[in-house]
């Protein structure tokens, strides 16, 4: 194999113009289809895994409950909301989401529009707390009356200061788009006067802000990238030749990994918007190697013509070079074990991008050269002076004199970790990617202080279809109270509950002269059975469907929480966990639904698979790198460098309280899918040195020489490009930036110290 791709590449050589050309043709191809068919997909219900049991459960209950997200309108006047001033604004506001096209009329809900559920000497009384505004003193203090002594709208729909109230507007998952968003924006910032304020926060606004910033941000981010990785190039390279053609690396395998995207009707994730970075960062690596290769060759061989040259550098590093972005490859490719499709395509892709450059590397880098001619030889003297080979000779002298300091050093490193890694957690929190002081999470902050909360986790019971009303029964509606209260009492993150109990307890008083004593579950059967016929007669029944099922074997239990991280959502399912066993008895099922609780499942699948991802592509790097070398101890020394990066990583996210989130979680797999390149490089030219000396010091002198000073270049390239993620509007991409640039420079130290110790004590290499 390794012979047909060497008289390939160099039949490849006699046509420069033809790689050119045929290059860009593709290139251009590769750009109309993405040009025409990239899209952003906004709705994140669509990352998530549509067969898994939770999500297929959680779909159904939104089904039968009409369970959907809500964006949240709040109007604030310090005055207070009872004046004619505010509650027109509210009925305006509310008759214009009304009318928005985007959301269905009878989910908007408001003072305006919510029932008002009150007791007559005929019986009970279901009517919107106003239909006219009232404009009288006497009036509006009568609503004010209302709203205080009913508990479904004092402290829900209005604050219990008074200032505040809400309006509801529930929308389909899939209706998200940046027109709409305005929309709303443009439409209740018409609403604001010198003392009137209007907030607007809720889950889809959370969760659209971040899938349309996404894409916003990675625009901002590439050409900080690009300006960046110019500079750096140029500075180790010194020849703009050089730094442009291993741009065009960059820029081909970026355009040709996002058109193939496009052609095969795969739109762009959030988490997909963060390749490019990745593809500049990466896909300079094996020209640094080959150019640095080059260099070397013509400061011993200064009358070697670009023919001869180029020929010997692809003799030399095509195999290094294709290892690499093989096992490069290999680490993104570990994300398929993931439940989650775009971390799926994000691995697919970046893999694809990994790929496509090494083979523009090989091809076009090499018709460059062939074209443009080769680097300056008194460029290539000025870099690689004495004074680098002295200071790599000795640098790998002290690491082997000392080696027994660099075993001891990276086990009290690897304990450390340990250590660290068992303070790492999960968040599933979308409010978290954005910054504390930003718009959208001071607004959420708002609402969280005046009211329940903006997170929902919906609590589905569930009978199934042979026990017919069986929410029917006061023991059984008791119980679902009493678990009500406990979450409720327990918790300051949770901040209401509303279920049947609600409507009931409601009824129960308001047909006893509002006397609080009744302010709770009726004593048979037969009074929950007359309360609720009464209220599907005087009110709107449809009402009643989204907290129960038509037969009453199913009800729906909503938790309003004031934070959607993972610790919040888990403290209030370790307390509703606890009445599991009193609700079996009763032949009732616990389920959960909602975005709440998919959110957290959905975080928990991208951990599992991360999980999977980072010990499959350990193992598979192993046996690769095992398969390439003949060597099996060679692969587990190529794995030490990664394996160490990972444990500290991990080690350093804990100490630093930094969690694991949709963003950090691709941690692992960056790390050994970049890192493994510089021990590939380090291990292919020790063998060669090995081979050709015969003396251990010699060679491990050479290696750190050549290769030592190339994955150094590597390293610095890499870095800085990650580090430009410390410029994204994300705390995610910020942390994610600062741990990969972390992680370049461990997994560089780790191979030019304890992985070169491994190779001088182990001998994988013997001289031939």
């Amino acid at each position: 194999m390794f012979t047909i791709m060497e008289k390939l590449l160099k039949q490849l050589l006699k046509g420069p113009w033809l790689v050119t050309i045929t290059t860009l043709v593709l290139s251009v191809v590769f750009f109309w289809f993405m040009k025409d068919n990239s899209r952003m997909e906004t709705d994140l219900d669509e990352y998530m895994p549509q067969d898994h049991p939770a999500f297929l459960y959680s779909d159904k209950a939104e089904e039968w409950f009409d369970i959907k997200d809500g964006i949240i309108v709040a109007i604030e006047d310090q005055r207070g909301i009872y004046s004619t001033e505010t509650l027109d604004t509210l009925k305006k506001l509310t008759k214009r989401l009304q009318r928005m096209k985007e959301i269905d009329k009878n989910d908007v809900t408001s003072l305006y529009t919510a029932d008002n559920i009150t007791g007559t000497e005929l019986g009970l009384d279901v009517k919107p707390f106003f239909t006219r505004v009232p404009k009288s003193d006497e009036a509006q203090q009568a609503l004010r009356r209302n709203v205080e002594t009913n508990e479904m709208a004092h402290g829900r729909m209005v604050s219990e200061d008074g200032k505040v109230v809400l309006i509801m507007a529930e929308i389909e998952d899939s209706v998200f788009t940046q027109e709409f968003y305005d929309h709303i924006l443009a439409t209740t910032r018409a609403s604001e006067t010198d003392d009137i304020k209007v907030h607007v926060a809720g889950r889809p606004i959370v969760e659209g802000t971040l899938a349309l910033l996404g894409p916003a941000d990675m625009k901002k981010m590439v050409p900080i990238v690009l300006v960046v990785i110019v500079l750096v190039l140029y500075l180790m390279l010194r020849s703009v030749k050089s730094t442009l053609l291993t741009l065009s690396v960059v820029f081909f395998s970026t355009l040709w990994a996002f058109g193939l995207m496009a052609m095969l009707g795969i739109p762009i994730y959030s988490v997909t918007t963060m390749m490019p970075v990745m593809l500049i960062a990466i896909g300079v690596a094996d020209g640094i190697h080959l150019y640095s290769h080059l260099q070397l060759y013509l400061r011993h061989n200064e009358g070697a013509g670009k023919l001869e040259a180029v020929k010997d550098m692809l003799k030399k590093m095509w195999k290094p070079v294709a290892i690499t972005s093989i096992t490069t490859s290999v680490g993104f490719i570990s994300l398929l074990t993931s439940e989650v499709y775009p971390i799926k395509y994000f691995g697919i892709f970046t893999a694809f991008g990994v790929m496509t450059a090494m083979l523009f590397s090989l091809v076009f880098i090499p018709a460059g050269i062939m074209l443009f001619g080769l680097p300056k030889v008194k460029t290539v003297r000025e870099q690689s002076s004495s004074k680098v080979r002295e200071w790599a000779d000795h640098f790998a002298e002290k690491v082997l004199l000392h080696k027994k300091w660099s075993i001891i050093v990276t086990a009290a490193i690897i304990v450390l970790s340990i250590i660290g890694l068992q303070k790492v957690w999960i968040n599933s929190s979308f409010l978290d990617k954005f910054e504390k002081d930003s718009d959208i999470v001071q607004t959420d902050a708002f609402i969280n202080q005046h009211f329940g909360g903006t997170t929902n986790l919906n609590l589905i019971l569930d009978a199934g279809d042979d026990q017919k009303d069986i929410f029917k029964q006061p023991h059984v509606l008791r119980l679902v109270e009493e678990m009500e209260n406990h979450v409720n009492d327990s918790l300051e993150v949770v901040g209401q509950t509303f279920s049947l109990t609600d409507y009931l307890k409601r009824m129960n008083k308001v047909m006893n002269a509002d006397d609080e004593a009744f302010n709770k579950i009726p004593e048979t059967k037969n009074m929950v059975a007359q309360y609720l016929l009464l209220y599907e007669m005087s009110g709107d029944p449809e009402n009643l469907d989204r907290v129960v099922d038509y037969d009453y074997t199913k009800l729906n239990v909503n938790f309003q929480l004031k934070s959607d991280d993972t610790k919040a959502i888990n403290s209030a399912l370790s307390i509703i966990d606890q009445y599991k066993g009193n609700f079996k008895d009763k032949g009732i099922e616990v389920n959960y639904a909602g975005s709440g609780y998919t959110g957290l499942v959905f975080t928990d699948l991208i951990l599992e698979g991360q999980i999977k991802s980072l010990i499959m592509s350990l193992f598979i790097v192993i046996i690769l790198l095992g398969l390439m070398y003949k060597n099996i101890k060679a692969g587990l020394i190529g794995a030490v460098p990664i394996s160490i990066t990972a444990f500290i990583s991990f080690g350093v996210m804990g100490f630093l309280n930094i969690p694991l989130n949709t963003t950090t979680a691709l941690l692992s797999s960056i790390a050994i899918g970049i890192g493994i390149d510089y021990a590939v490089h380090f291990i292919e030219q020790y063998k060669l040195n090995m081979k050709a000396t015969g003396n251990r010091l010699m060679a491990a002198q050479h290696t750190m020489n050549h290769s030592g000073r190339a994955i150094s270049y590597n390293a610095i390239v890499v870095i800085a490009g990650f580090l430009v993620l410390l410029f994204s509007v994300f705390p995610p991409n910020r942390e994610l930036g600062a741990l990969v640039s972390f992680n370049m420079f461990t997994s560089f130290l780790g191979t030019v110290t304890i992985m070169l110790v491994l190779l001088h004590v182990t001998k994988p290499f013997n001289p031939k």
